[in-house]
């Protein structure tokens, strides 16, 4: 592959075809998505969170799936996203995306020989051998072979975004750059240039119109009833489970256990810890729980009608939902039970707040953080002459929206509530098509011949500054 410096503007022999290939990374509440161009689905997929032990001078970080899910002494858990999907902490951000980008895609370039210490004049002064230590730290940047093309929330802000474009440029030594937003990027996985991108994620639910590739920001959409709102859905049903509350107890805690028959207390021997781990890596591992527990046994409630309400017999649809056959579900210490109409309960709080389980630390939700309220709002923002278009190109992604029954239960209300145009929805069946459409509609674009041109170079950045990327990624 040829070397390309990072203070050579990109051209069309290098960018446009095979030569370089460029990185696409994808960052979220969750995980952070990382791969290459032109690949169907991101080689290294990395959970968001990170471990921390020690502290002052003695701090370290952990990253990865292996290492944040090992109770080490003290251990606490940490996300450097804010809740509404932006970057908080961009000092341990930038080493999480460091690292997926180095440990899965890219490997450190070997240093010169020449410069190792072993040939070292003995009479060399001080300043020699700082300049050399520089020359070698510059030249293992991660990046100063790929050009990269990054997503970003429909409301990120300048500051962030500028912050994105500092960090692959100078940290990273990038030769070209691009910022493209999550929600256009998921509506060209699709194969549609305009679509309304409802993605329901772990911190949010957002939805975003595209029309002809752009997005309408006037009628970007969230609210927190998403994935996590969900978990403590869960909780909660947990906690007021009868006869007996639902204890989670973490399979790092479990030292022994028994079979036991439904219902019954769970026989198990837990594990004790001279330096236990932090109460955030306990609360991480029973997410771990919660996530197996929506992916198995949650349902959402299918329609016609809320859960709430009455079927067209009469009976309310509890009762229908309890005559149905239920699902069971066995947690780490042995414990087990089958969950009937309960398994549509966690859910149900994302389309009618009204049936959302609530306590002091969880509040009833607002009508209006609905899913459905908003993407009432989001198509009240655009003009008249392209709501059809956009109910007709309806978009699906997040790894929330892969609960069983979900993509149902929106068509349904979808079509209730705009009965003119036919409904149709774009939710793919295949997993990661539908948890990484965002990272797939970057790795097409930027794979693209075409796509050369736009591309932010080093040397524009050098020229501009970081306030380029205002005025070039719209």
């Amino acid at each position: 592959m040829a070397t390309q410096s990072s203070a050579v503007a990109p051209s069309q022999q290098e960018y446009g075809g095979d030569e370089i290939s460029a990185l696409v990374l994808d960052p979220g509440y969750s995980t952070v998505r990382a791969g290459f161009a032109g690949e169907d689905v991101p080689k290294a997929v990395l959970p968001s969170y990170y471990g921390t032990t020690g502290s002052g001078s003695d701090r370290k970080f952990v990253f990865g799936d292996n290492s944040i899910h090992t109770p080490l002494p003290g251990i606490s858990i940490g996300n450097p996203m804010s809740k509404d999907g932006n970057v908080e902490d961009w000092d341990t951000a930038t080493k999480l995306w460091e690292y997926a980008i180095t440990s899965r895609l890219t490997t450190s370039k070997p240093a010169n020989p020449m410069l190792n210490g072993m040939n070292d004049d003995s009479k060399e002064n001080g300043a020699d051998v700082e300049m050399k230590i520089e020359e070698t730290e510059d030249a293992e940047k991660p990046l100063e072979e790929n050009p990269l093309l990054m997503t970003e929330t429909g409301w990120n802000s300048g500051k962030g975004r500028e912050k994105g474009i500092e960090i692959a440029m100078e940290s990273w030594g990038a030769p070209a750059f691009w910022l493209a937003r999550s929600g256009v990027l998921a509506a060209f996985s699709a194969g549609k240039p305009s679509a309304l991108v409802i993605d329901v994620g772990a911190s949010n639910i957002s939805i975003t119109p595209v029309h002809d590739g752009m997005i309408l920001k006037k009628g970007v959409a969230r609210s927190p009833l998403a994935g996590n709102f969900v978990s403590d859905q869960l909780r909660l049903l947990f906690s007021t489970s009868t006869p007996n509350p639902i204890r989670l107890a973490p399979h790092y805690l479990i030292n022994t256990k028994s079979p036991v028959d439904a219902g019954q207390p769970p026989q198990a021997t837990y594990r004790t810890f001279a330096t236990p781990p932090h109460d955030s890596f306990r609360r991480f591992q029973e997410e771990r729980i919660l996530t197996e527990f929506k992916e198995t046994v949650v349902n959402v409630w299918p329609g016609p009608g809320r859960f709430a309400g009455h079927s067209q017999s009469g009976t309310t649809n509890e009762e229908v939902a309890k005559a149905q056959q239920g699902k069971s579900f066995e947690f780490p210490d042995g414990y087990n039970q089958m969950f009937g109409a309960e398994r549509y309960k966690a859910a149900e709080g994302l389309f009618d707040a009204k049936s959302a389980l609530s306590d002091a630390n969880n509040p009833t939700p607002q009508a209006s953080q609905t899913l459905m309220a908003l993407i009432q709002h989001s198509l009240a923002q655009v003009d008249v002459d392209i709501r059809t278009q956009l109910i007709q190109n309806v978009v699906v992604t997040g790894g929330t929206s892969l609960l069983h029954g979900f993509t149902d239960r929106l068509n349904q209300e979808l079509s209730a509530l705009y009965p003119g145009p036919r409904v149709r929805i774009s939710a793919p069946g295949n997993l990661y098509e539908r948890k990484f459409a965002s990272w797939i509609g970057g790795s097409i674009l930027a794979s693209l011949g075409t796509f050369h041109q736009m591309w932010i170079s080093k040397k524009e950045y050098d020229e501009h500054g970081s306030g380029i990327v205002e005025k070039r990624c719209k």
